[in-house]
């Protein structure tokens, strides 16, 4: 598994078609996260943010290689073991953007509550928007899986699913995603920091299940 997560991660870098999501994700932070604002608010829109940009980033990685080239890796190494490589370099693309937009919003936000009365505490608020930032990675890794090959081949239907299904699994109050947010944002409120660990234990769950149709498909199709 190692030599194709090397192999994977090496056809991402070249293909260069990791560029448009990375932009896409600064572009939405850079107007999103503003210096000065409350630390916790800002850990959870920047961990949102990156929910649609995982689900591009798998898109990109389980769509790389020719079909001629994913047939002869297939061939050497099994079908699921070669989808699987693909799903964890986007999930692992998409944890390194966590971890950066993490590190630059503790760098540029208020350590306070929302109503600058509370200090809150760097070390856990940069936990819980860590947290917060790898359920959504998570997330979107398990949209990417199912609206992506081999569940849906043809990119008329896997771009529109995978829109469809980034805001069914962001916007509703009961989606793991939005419960992470939003527990950032009401502790913005009191100051009292929370870590977000069921939806990430949730999410968890999600992409692992999301990961397993696909790879189990992809020794069919």
């Amino acid at each position: 598994m190692t030599a194709l997560l090397r192999y994977q991660a090496a056809l991402l870098l070249r293909s260069h078609r990791w560029l448009p999501p990375v932009l896409l994700y600064a572009a939405l932070f850079a107007v999103g996260v503003r210096p000065g604002e409350p630390v916790l608010d800002s850990f959870g829109l920047a961990a949102g943010l990156l929910l649609p940009v995982a689900a591009w980033l798998v898109r990109v990685c389980v769509t790389n290689e020719p079909d001629a080239a994913r047939d002869c890796a297939a061939a050497a190494a099994r079908p699921w073991r070669v989808h699987l490589a693909g799903l964890l370099t986007g999930l692992g693309a998409s944890l390194v953007l966590a971890a950066a937009g993490t590190a630059v919003v503790a760098l540029i936000s208020d350590p306070h509550s929302s109503r600058g009365r509370v200090a809150v505490p760097q070390a856990p608020a940069v936990g819980a928007g860590l947290t917060a930032a790898v359920s959504c990675a998570l997330l979107g890794t398990a949209v990417g899986a199912l609206c992506n090959r081999p569940l849906l081949r043809s990119a008329a239907r896997s771009v529109p699913a995978t829109v469809l299904a980034v805001f069914l699994v962001l916007l509703p109050g009961g989606s793991p995603a939005n419960a992470a947010v939003t527990e950032l944002v009401s502790a913005s409120r009191s100051g009292a920091v929370s870590w977000p660990l069921l939806p990430l234990a949730v999410a968890a769950v999600f992409a692992a299940g999301a990961a397993a149709v696909a790879c189990a498909l992809s020794s069919r199709r």
